[in-house]
């Protein structure tokens, strides 16, 4: 990544929750979530939620045993594509390097701004400002010189704040925080770091570059230059989207074929609220088994026309994995995910010590 680069990424507060409490009074200041259902999952969680530990992506039985007045509110995704669609408006009035993640955050490349302004930190200020005015609802951002400090910066002062990470301060703020928040670090990943004493960017930082090949094999390189706050990934306006999908590697390895099938249902109906939440639809249901041994089998289903909904989804999914039952052994990890979708790196370089964000 160009080390010049003025990256500003927004994240909207608690979206969905947030547009659900600011269209509905009587919603403010109680803990909702949006989704649920009987074997549903939750999309999205109010900050009053967030409190009692509700996530997205947890299973509404166990949200609601975490916080028994919980109040579960029906998605309106064609809402929080309107809004999306106001917000987006925003940011195009300052550059055209607009790359949106999703429906609630986007990266944006200010390096060149439409209205002169020159100064990505009063970019931010202005762009929050006027989100605010204009949907009622609030948004956190972070101001770096790349995409990773960027994300990492606005999330730092959640809800309704903004963080700017300069140049200077950057490899001294990577190497404050714990890996697990780092892009590209997963869970597992995290876990195995901590068994080798790597908690800290300031742990990561330590270790050679071929330690780190000897470790974690092709992400040595990438891992190496996070420690020290470099990122090479640049901000490409319309990505599209290739698949959407989401994995669970269990507690506790599973073998009971009905136990495994409600665990795909339960997957299945997160990664459709992404799909509805994105405004796409696909041809094609993909299965991800991974076995305790670590052997890895997928399966794939592909329909001439666009699946429908999520039960067909869901459903498509479980009959790729009755092909699999009962297991010929245990079952670490499932992912299912969609795609043939349609919609409904820079050379690195020093990073210099001044650049007025």
């Amino acid at each position: 990544m160009n080390a010049l680069r003025k990256i500003i990424h927004v994240d909207m507060d608690a979206f969905y929750a947030s547009v659900e409490q600011r269209d509905h009074p009587e919603l403010r200041g109680k803990p909702i979530a949006v989704g649920g259902g009987v074997r549903g999952v939750v999309a999205a969680a109010s900050y009053e939620a967030r409190r009692f530990g509700v996530r997205s992506a947890m299973p509404a039985v166990t949200a609601r045993r975490r916080c028994p007045e919980l109040i579960f509110v029906k998605p309106r995704f064609d809402a929080y594509r309107a809004v999306s669609q106001q917000i987006r408006a925003i940011f195009l009035d300052y550059t055209p390097h607009v790359e949106p993640l999703s429906l609630d955050e986007a990266y944006l490349d200010v390096t060149e701004d439409l209205k002169g302004i020159g100064i990505a930190t009063r970019i931010a200020e202005e762009i929050r400002a006027r989100i605010l005015a204009e949907t009622g609802l609030t948004a956190s951002a972070g101001v770096s010189y790349n995409k990773f400090l960027a994300k990492l910066a606005s999330d730092q002062n959640k809800p309704n704040g903004l963080c700017v990470v300069t140049p200077a301060r950057g490899p001294a703020f990577v190497e404050s925080l714990p890996v697990a928040r780092f892009h590209g670090v997963g869970p597992k990943t995290a876990e195995k770091m901590k068994r080798l004493g790597i908690e800290t960017g300031a742990d990561l930082k330590t270790r050679s570059l071929d330690w780190l090949a000897a470790h974690f094999g092709s992400s040595a390189q990438y891992y190496h230059d996070l420690a020290r706050g470099i990122c090479h990934r640049q901000v490409k306006a319309d990505r599209p989207y290739k698949s959407v999908s989401a994995e669970d590697t269990f507690m506790t390895d599973l073998a009971e074929p009905q136990a495994l099938l409600d665990e795909l249902e339960r997957i299945g109906r997160h990664v459709w609220t992404r799909i509805e939440a994105k405004g796409l639809r696909g041809r094609t249901v993909n299965l991800k088994v991974k076995y305790a041994d670590f052997q890895i089998v997928s399966r794939a289903r592909s329909t001439t026309v666009m699946v429908r909904d999520v039960e067909e989804f869901v459903e498509t999914g479980r009959a790729l994995l009755r092909t699999l039952l009962p297991p010929a052994k245990s079952i670490r990890l499932l992912g299912l995910g969609l795609s043939n979708l349609i919609e409904g790196e820079a050379a690195p370089g020093p990073v210099p010590l001044e650049l007025p964000l």
